[in-house]
This record gives structure tokens, C-alpha cells and sequence, in this order.
């Protein structure tokens, strides 16, 4: 099926909840008007649906392969990579210095969207090289910079984040890949690292892997780890391309879903030793590293909003055409399914959640430009802390939201959902993958507790909550059983979540166990009403326009009706997930180890 970029409802949601024109008002922002924001996103929505969406399909039935120490990418994908980066698409958010359009990350991620909605695997060498190039701006040498950045936001070389080793999983304090300093600034790396995506293939000239690894005096534990440039092809110093380096990819994982993007196994150093270059600081590695993981986890929420947007475009054009059965009361003969009140339950449930979880994505990329750009320091210090706690329940909320929506998609498509030919069923393969790299959601919900909660003993939370019933008091002043309905289910909705965080700082020292045995329950509970809250914007500000006979009266309506489903629908679970938070450690630790 075809992907149709939803430009109405990203636009909506960059104007009226994201405030661009705020945004262009910062420094370094002075581009982003609307008149060009229109012209990006429009592109980019041709691009992704003519150049990118029609590879998504043939790349899960022909994945990429391994062969001989090489991968070749599925059919056509390097020639795309060639357009998206002659398109200067890698570059939309990077700045003008290197090569980059300079635009806020407000207007790069809607783009992002698009992108991964046409097509994930494709998508992802892109979200890898942001988050490498994200590191060296941050913690790169001007000497890094100027050889490395170039190249990888115009797209001739893409990046890589080398963490994970067989023995470690996510614990990297177990990471024993080791770096040897040679006494002329260089390295030679040994180790393993696997779950490396886009760690080898054939769309780009060079790869840069950046690779966690351990000097000889360091430290135990994650104190002890270092961040090296380890290039696929060593570069000289005029930015030419040398000898290949000892870095080598022995096998590919064959997975799931994003069948087309290459997961590799590397092997560094066995052949003498793969040479590198530390970024920054010894020691200082897992600080940088999360620099690009953040990047990643909040590229990986928005791959969770474009597969939901993608599952639920399938699921609406196959319920119109799909006939079968008679509508519930009665009619002459079977109709479109789109008819039966249950899949307009589900069609309703997947709109309702993705657009909540986009709004949310937009409204956290203002936040991280006024965080970079804003002229104040309080209040990029501010932005940045309301951001951070956001990334987690972007990432996995946003994630375990595209699951359900994508399972929802096979059902419309009953029987036929189940048969790959349709296509149904990818979406669903490729979205679960959403919930376990770049840290599973439990990984994400511990950050949320302990970093994001219990530093500020839950100020930067009962500052969003204070937010949240700022926006149920103006519901109250607009009449309509919609905006009733949407004010006692957000109102119930904060009132859980205060509790929630109560709870959780209240109780992080004395019962550790209890409160991250409801950590998940509780990144669930904040993205439904943290997303409940950015949807009941939404109602307001399309009232607002209704009343002023400006834009488009349907989409509008629509856009109410999509809040009172959401607000009736998913924000009324929240007291429920309270209870489970607050009242259910009990259960969850009431077994043995030996009784399971």
C-alpha cells in the first residue's frame, strides 16, 4: 500500500501545539517559516512516498545478504540512499558549518516521521548516522569535526553506535572490548560488538563506527569506558579515504522484522589491531555515548509514530473497500466493514493514539530547541529538564503504542491480515523491534524513576501535571459535551499521575523493588496522560479555529472527535493504572524464584 504523508495533522500540530512561530523567533532559527517549513515538508513528502515507501515491501520479502565479509542492501536502497543524500535530507537538522540546513529539530521531525513510515529499514542508517554526528558535535575535536562531519551529514559516509557485546546485553559495565594506546594519538581496538545496525553495507563510500571500549588502566565498571572513532576506511588527513581498517563484519542476524536493515556482528582486531581515535576524554565514553543514545531513543519514538501512522493508513483503505456482512442494524445487503462499530473502535483507537503520541514527539522537539537555542540560560536549563524527562516516555510509549496499533491493523484486515501478501503483518513484525533497541521500555522507564523523577523529587513531573490542569481549567470555559468529557477523564488523568509520582519519590529509597516493579506501568501512565493533555490542546485550538472560520471545518471536527474518543477511550485507563502502581508491587513480587 501506498504511504501518504498526514501533512494536515503535522502541520496542525506544529503551529498549534509546538509553536513554530516561537521557534523561529530563536537564534539560529530564522528559517523556519512557515512559508519554508510548507516547501520542506511537502518535499520530503514526496520524497519518502515515490523514492522510499515502494522499496518497504520487496525489502522485507528480499533482505539484505551477507556474503564473504560483505552486505548487499535490498534492491534499490542504494540508490535511494544516493537521493537522500544528494536531497541534503541527512543534513535538514545539522548545522550550516558542515554541510547542514541548519532547521530546528521541530521542523526535521516530522521528516523523520515520514521517513520512517515509508520505510523503516531504510530509515534506520539515517537515525544511526544523526545520532554519530549529534556525538562529535558535542564531544568531537575540532580536527574530528572537520574530517568526519562533512562527509556524514552529506550523506558519502553514514555512522554507527558499537555498544552491545555477547556478553553484555545492555550492561555496559560488562563491556570488555579494549583499546591500546600506539604513543602517536591513535588506538589499536579489540572485541566483539553486536546488534550493530547498518554496521556493514554497500549505500555509502565509509562507515564510522563509534565503539565503547577500555583503555589498559581503566577503571572497572561503566567509570572505565572510553569512545573511539573506528572507521570502516581509514581517513586521511585531506579527508581522503585510505587502507581498510581491521574492522569486519563476520555475519548479519536474521530477524524478525526490519528484514532490510543489516544487523551485524563486527570483529575488531584480528588482524593486528583496528585503528582509532578517542573521542574527548578517557573514561569519558559512556557520557558521550548517551549524547547519541538520546538522539536515538527519541528517532526511535518517532519510528513508533510513523509505523502507526503507516498501519493505520493500510487499516483505513482496506475497511473501505473491504465489503462483508450487514451493518448491526440492519441493511439491504453487506457493506464496507468501515460500517461495523467495532472497527470503527479500532480504526478510532489507532488515529486517536498515534496522533497523541506525534503531538507529544512535536511538543518535546520544541522543548529541546529552546533547550539549544534560547538566548536565556534559565530557560534553555528549564526546557532542557522538562525534554529529558520526556525522551523516556517519547521512546517508549511512543513504542509500545505503534505495537498495539499494528496489531489492531491485522485485525481490521481479519484473515487477510494474517497473509504477509497484504502487508499487514510486516508493520506488526517491524514495530515490535521498537520496544527493545536503543533500551528496552523497562530500560526507559528506569531512566524515567531514577534520573527523571527521583533526582528532582518529582519537580520537573509536577511541573507538567501544574501544565496539565492549566489546560483542564480552559476546557471548563468552552461549552460542549466534548469538552466536558475530555475535562473529567484529563482532570482523573493528572490527578493518577500526581499520585504516581508521589509515590514513586516518596518510596525510591525505602521500597526500591515496589516502585520499579510499577516503572513501566507508570512511562504508560505518563505518556497517556501527558499525551491526553497535548490532544486536549488540540480540541481547543480547533475550536478556537472553528469559531473563527478559519481552515478546515471537517479535519476540525474531526480533530474533537479524535480528543473525545482518546479522552474516553484511553485517558479513562489511568486511574486503573494507578491502582496498579500504587497497590500492585504486592503482586508482582509475590512468587519465588523457584515458583516460577
Amino acid at each position: 500500500m501506498s504511504y501518504q504523508a498526514p501533512l494536515k495533522d503535522m502541520q496542525f500540530v506544529l503551529h498549534e501545539l509546538a509553536d513554530l512561530a516561537e521557534i523561529n523567533q530563536l537564534p539560529g532559527c530564522e528559517d523556519a517559516t512557515e512559508d519554508t517549513v510548507a516547501a520542506v515538508l511537502g518535499e520530503s513528502a514526496k520524497f519518502c512516498s515515490e523514492v522510499i515507501a515502494p522499496l518497504n515491501h520487496a525489502g522485507d520479502k528480499e533482505p539484505s545478504f551477507w556474503h564473504d565479509g560483505q552486505v548487499t542492501t535490498s534492491k534499490g536502497f542504494k540508490e535511494a540512499f544516493h537521493a537522500f543524500g544528494q536531497g541534503g535530507w541527512q543534513g535538514i537538522q545539522h548545522p550550516q558549518e558542515f554541510g547542514g540546513q541548519g532547521l530546528p529539530k521541530l521542523v526535521a521531525t516530522p521528516c523523520i516521521e515520514m521517513l520512517h513510515a515509508a520505510n523503516l529499514s531504510f530509515a534506520l542508517a539515517p537515525l544511526l548516522t544523526d545520532g554519530a554526528i549529534e556525538a562529535l558535535l558535542t564531544a568531537g575535536s575540532d580536527e574530528q569535526k572537520a574530517l568526519f562531519l562533512e562527509p556524514l551529514i552529506s550523506g558519502k559516509w553514514t555512522g554507527t553506535m558499537n555498544l552491545t557485546e555477547p556478553q553484555a546485553g545492555s550492561d555496559l559495565a560488562a563491556v570488555r572490548t579494549r583499546a591500546e594506546p600506539q604513543g602517536d594519538g591513535t588506538y589499536k581496538v579489540f572485541g566483539t560488538k553486536i546488534f550493530i545496525t547498518y554496521g556493514e553495507h554497500d549505500m555509502a563510500e565509509n562507515i564510522i563506527h563509534l565503539v565503547l571500549a577500555r583503555t589498559p588502566d581503566a577503571p572497572a565498571g561503566v567509570k572505565g569506558i572510553s569512545l573511539f572513532i573506528v572507521p570502516k576506511f581509514l581517513v586521511n588527513s585531506d579527508g581522503s579515504l585510505g587502507a581498510r581498517n581491521d574492522a569486519h563484519c563476520v555475519s548479519i542476524e536474521h530477524k524478525l522484522g526490519i528484514k532490510a536493515s543489516p544487523t551485524a556482528v563486527l570483529q575488531f582486531g584480528d588482524h593486528g589491531g583496528a585503528i582509532g581515535t578517542l573521542v574527548g576524554e578517557e573514561n569519558r565514553g559512556l557520557e558521550y555515548m548517551f549524547i547519541m543514545m538520546n538522539a536515538a531513543r527519541f528517532g526511535v519514538g518517532m519510528q513508533g509514530v510513523g509505523v502507526a501512522e503507516r498501519a493505520y493508513q493500510q487499516a483505513v483503505a482496506f475497511a473501505k473497500d473491504r465489503v462483508q456482512s450487514r451493518e448491526v442494524a440492519g441493511s439491504p445487503g453487506p457493506v464496507a466493514i468501515i460500517n461495523h462499530p467495532d472497527v470503527r473502535r479500532m480504526l478510532m483507537s489507532m488515529r486517536a493514539q498515534t496522533e497523541a503520541a506525534r503531538a507529544l514527539a512535536y511538543v518535546g522537539a520544541a522543548l529541546s530547541d529552546i533547550a539549544h537555542s534560547h538566548a536565556d540560560e534559565a530557560t534553555r536549563k528549564a526546557r532542557l529538564a522538562v525534554y529529558e524527562y520526556l525522551v523516556p516516555v517519547i521512546k517508549g510509549w511512543s513504542t509500545e503504542m505503534s505495537e498495539n496499533v499494528a496489531r489492531d491493523g491485522v485485525q481490521v484486515h481479519g484473515g487477510m491480515g494474517f497473509i504477509e501478501e497484504t502487508g499487514a503483518a510486516q508493520h506488526y513484525r517491524d514495530a515490535k523491534i521498537l520496544t527493545i533497541y536503543e533500551g528496552t521500555t523497562a530500560i526507559q522507564a528506569n531512566d524515567l524513576v531514577g534520573r527523571k523523577t527521583v533526582r528532582d523529587g518529582g519537580a520537573v513531573a509536577k511541573g507538567l501535571i501544574a501544565q496539565v490542569r492549566a489546560v483542564e481549567v480552559q476546557l471548563g470555559e468552552v461549552q460542549g459535551d466534548e469538552f466536558a468529557a475530555i475535562r473529567r477523564q484529563l482532570a482523573l488523568g493528572s490527578a493518577a499521575l500526581e499520585e504516581v509520582v508521589e509515590y514513586v519519590v516518596a518510596n525510591a529509597k525505602s521500597d526500591v523493588r515496589a516502585v520499579f516493579a510499577g516503572s513501566v506501568t507508570y512511562l504508560k501512565l505518563a505518556g497517556i496522560v501527558l499525551g491526553g493533555w497535548q490532544m486536549a490542546r488540540a480540541a481547543l485550538a480547533a475550536q478556537k479555529l472553528l469559531a473563527a472560520g478559519e481552515g478546515d471545518a471537517s479535519f476540525l471536527r474531526a480533530k474533537i472527535a479524535t480528543a473525545r474518543f482518546f479522552a474516553d477511550h484511553v485517558l479513562s485507563t489511568a486511574p486503573g493504572l494507578r491502582t496498579a502502581i500504587v497497590e500492585g508491587a504486592a503482586g508482582v513480587l509475590a512468587l519465588d524464584v523457584e515458583q516460577f
